[in-house]
């Protein structure tokens, strides 16, 4: 066997991270989570930016279906400066997600959401950091470290994505809980689903290993590259796009599934690599017309879908294969081929990872002139009667 890259290490290491991570989150939010608050919430809004907006996206669903509540999943700036101040009637719980704790947009977020007079949460592994502070819950998602061999390697993140995740499945899931939407002994069958989660994560990764090297070769000449997915794989779509960007640099477009048919099959690039990616729910039928009408109009399309789903049949030789799971935990399964892909891409066209944070980031102070933890923050709510006038 080949020597693995840092990145397809790191992606080896996520089902061990599942397991060390299920037991002590369900007590984090256990704890964090009393039961008066859980009866009062009305409506649920998830945010974040870069990996920690994608998570969300991709939670939304398991929020709506586990919990039993209205949810909706905004990028942080979205959420603060145009959504925080008309939140629905009734209790809201707003979630911001970070794993630095140190975004300027999220802690923004969290402040204008508790103007509102929002309940606030932060799913952060650091728990002193700005986004925790301006939170009235915390629920910490430190990630253990990487073995010896990783550690002090700046990698595409993938650890941090999926603790996240877990970390929102098992919140939606003690709402349910707590709730009466889900029994006690459903809820914990639900928990015991996620731990085993890292098996089937194990099983796509061996799977999907000497594919995603082999599309990277296929695909070498290749400038551009699309995602698609809908419902909690629209993230997913948006994650593994992140990925290919901050491993090899390359052009990568997320998309719904259902705008690719309004918007891409127009490309001038006959030949751009399309990823469909389903976990054979409720968006399977439409991403097999999507799929075919991208193979018919010569796009390169590869499937990232269970293999005996319709979306699996449409061309078997590019399919990147996911065993069939509950629709909203299997992100957690379909984020493996993107950014195995990534690795593989990145190692064959000998680039760096983040262009050795080149044009304009550095590696200190969240990334140079972007800004990113140093951010002007707005301390108030904008006031409409002023901006009417």
């Amino acid at each position: 066997m080949m020597e693995r890259n840092a990145l397809q290490q790191q992606v080896d290491t996520l089902p061990d991270l599942v397991r060390e991570m299920v037991d002590g989150l369900v007590t984090a939010v256990s704890h964090s989570f009393p039961k008066s608050l859980c009866e009062d919430i009305d409506f649920v809004c998830l945010t974040g930016c870069g990996d920690s907006h994608h998570a969300p996206v991709n939670a939304e669903l398991a929020f709506r279906q586990l919990a039993g509540l209205p949810a909706a999943a905004l990028p942080a700036l979205q959420f603060a400066r145009y959504t925080a101040g008309y939140l629905p009637r009734g209790k809201n719980l707003v979630i911001g997600v970070s794993v630095s704790g140190g975004v300027s947009r999220t802690a923004e977020a969290l402040r204008l959401a508790r103007s509102s007079r929002a309940v606030t949460a932060a799913v952060t592994g650091n728990r002193r950091s700005a986004v925790a502070q301006e939170a009235e819950i915390v629920v910490h998602t430190a990630v253990p470290p990487l073995p010896d061999e990783l550690q002090g390697l700046i990698v595409p993140g993938a650890r941090s994505y999926v603790a996240s995740q877990l970390a929102l499945y098992l919140i939606a899931i003690h709402l349910g809980q707590v709730r009466g939407h889900l029994t006690k002994k459903v809820a914990n069958s639900l928990r015991r689903e996620l731990g085993q989660m890292a098996d089937l994560m194990e099983q796509t990764i061996v799977q999907n290993d000497a594919i995603t090297q082999q599309l990277a070769r296929a695909w070498q000449d290749a400038s551009q590259f699309v995602y698609c997915g809908a419902g909690p794989n629209y993230g997913t779509a948006m994650f593994s796009a992140a990925k290919l960007l901050e491993a090899s640099g390359d052009s990568a477009l997320a998309q719904d599934t259902e705008e690719w048919a309004h918007l891409q099959y127009f490309g001038r690039e006959a030949d751009t690599p399309t990823f469909i990616i389903s976990a054979g729910g409720r968006d399977v039928d439409r991403a097999v017309e999507i799929a075919t009408a991208a193979k018919t109009i010569g796009r390169r399309v590869a499937a990232i879908a269970p293999p005996d789903s319709p979306l699996g049949q449409v061309d078997k030789d590019a399919l990147l294969p996911i065993p069939r799971v509950r629709e909203c935990f299997s992100p957690l399964l379909t984020c493996l081929p993107g950014t195995l892909f990534a690795a593989a891409r990145a190692e064959l066209l000998g680039e760096p990872y983040f262009r050795n944070f080149g044009g304009g980031r550095s590696k200190a102070g969240g990334g140079g002139i972007s800004r990113i933890r140093d951010s002007h923050q707005i301390t108030e709510l904008p006031n409409d009667e002023i901006m009417l006038q």
